[in-house]
């Protein structure tokens, strides 16, 4: 269970002033030493855990459904690992392998005459995947307004490619979002050199209607015009039951939830980076940020990724650490992941995005594949010869370069699109 408070704000015609001095005080002063204990979250944990199955298989059936036959032979799949996520010393056949109410496996012949596995997608997995391009085509502005406020976040309003890549789940993005939407929108974004040599995507126009951050938005919808006007807005915060917070540290939290909130979208260069009016700023950045996603998280190394774009001080995410009440960091699946508190109700997402849906209804397809697998159902379903053929395709892959778990070497004995001899 989570414990939720708003810390309350000083009242009277001369807190204005008050947040002022506050302000001036803090700009001449270092970061206050405080430190608050991390406290394990079982509720947001389960949140966070199988997350990267789905997202891998999410984006195999998008590959896959995006192809003309329907079926991909493996090293075509290989290519496309390094966005996956999935461990390095796992092979990828392995992974599909595990999950047959969504990937079905066949066979064919390259021009050498190796026989390689071929994977399609089941009737049911084909069917949301449908699903899942229609809510796009409803949903696709809101998605497209995730991202330009995204863009609007950063230096210059420009991004590499690869950091978007890294967020597209997150923000709800299509697998071939540089293909299947930013071409419908050239009024808004254009594709630019960068001067490492990247590309990059750069918004074209500022929309004064987008760069208002949820925080700002929140408190407009709960009329909170006096604190609007003073400019001292506070999170909303949340800790997890038995999280105890000694008098110090509920003193300086207080005194910290009064001070001065710049808008994300605002210039911050006024601000001195070693103390807690930018601390707080930073923490906005971020709060804004995980709203921008669909599901209110995103992986931790996603966020380092941000620092020079998004203009922050070294050693910037410690507000992760020093804010608990408003950041869970989860520690699932051999990363770390960001969780945005105010979000959730235990496990429960308060805000569902449509896509979030059909994500559940993809984490149950895959779940069910993976117990009926165990349980030796598509075994005796497919009988021992189709078994036989894939257990001597387990040990062909193990001597095979297109499944070396090197990134930089998939597919050495596969370095062309030959055509297939035999039908998917």
């Amino acid at each position: 269970m989570v414990q939720r408070m708003f810390f309350g704000r000083a009242g009277g015609s001369g807190f204005l002033h008050g947040c002022e001095l506050v302000f001036n005080y803090q700009q001449r002063r270092s970061l206050v030493n405080v430190k608050l204990k991390w406290v394990k979250d079982r509720a947001l944990d389960a949140v966070v855990t199988g997350e990267r199955d789905l997202r891998a298989a999410c984006f195999l059936v998008s590959i896959i459904s995006s192809t003309p036959q329907g079926c991909v032979p493996i090293y075509h799949l290989c290519r496309h690992r390094g966005q996956l996520g999935i461990p390095h010393d796992l092979k990828l056949s392995t992974f599909i392998r595990r999950f047959p109410s969504v990937f079905l496996e066949s066979h064919a012949f390259d021009s050498g005459g190796t026989r390689v596995p071929c994977f399609s997608l089941t009737p049911e997995a084909l069917k949301l995947q449908q699903e899942e391009l229609d809510i796009i085509e409803q949903s696709q502005m809101d998605l497209v307004n995730r991202l330009r406020k995204l863009l609007m976040l950063t230096r210059g309003q420009t991004l590499p490619l690869q950091t978007i890549d890294q967020l597209k789940w997150d923000l709800g993005l299509p697998y071939d979002y540089q293909h299947s939407v930013i071409p419908h929108y050239l009024a808004l974004f254009s594709l630019v050199h960068l001067p490492d040599e990247r590309i990059g995507l750069k918004l074209l126009s500022w929309d004064n209607n987008l760069a208002v951050s949820q925080l700002q938005r929140n408190a407009a919808l709960q009329q909170k015009e006096e604190d609007m006007k003073k400019g001292c807005l506070a999170f909303p915060i949340g800790f997890t039951r038995g999280f105890g917070l000694k008098r110090k540290c509920m003193a300086w939290l207080k005194e910290w939830q009064k001070l001065p909130y710049t808008s994300p979208y605002c210039d911050a260069f006024h601000l001195d980076p070693r103390t807690d009016v930018s601390e707080k700023r930073i923490v906005g950045v971020f709060h804004e940020l995980l709203h921008l996603t669909i599901q209110k998280k995103t992986e931790r190394k996603n966020v380092s990724n941000l620092r020079k774009s998004l203009d922050l001080p070294q050693k910037f995410t410690k507000v992760f650490e020093r804010h608990p009440g408003i950041f869970y960091i989860s520690k699932k699946n051999d990363t770390q992941t960001v969780v945005l508190r105010e979000a959730y109700d235990h496990q429960l997402l308060l805000e569902r995005h449509p896509l979030v849906e059909i994500r559940k209804r993809f984490a149950s397809l895959l779940r069910k594949g993976l117990l009926d697998r165990s349980r030796g159902l598509y075994k005796e379903s497919a009988g021992a010869g189709v078994e036989q053929d894939i257990s001597a395709d387990e040990t062909n892959d193990n001597q095979d370069s297109s499944e070396e778990e090197s990134d930089c070497n998939f597919f050495s004995e596969y370095d062309s699109d030959d055509p297939i001899r035999d039908q998917c």
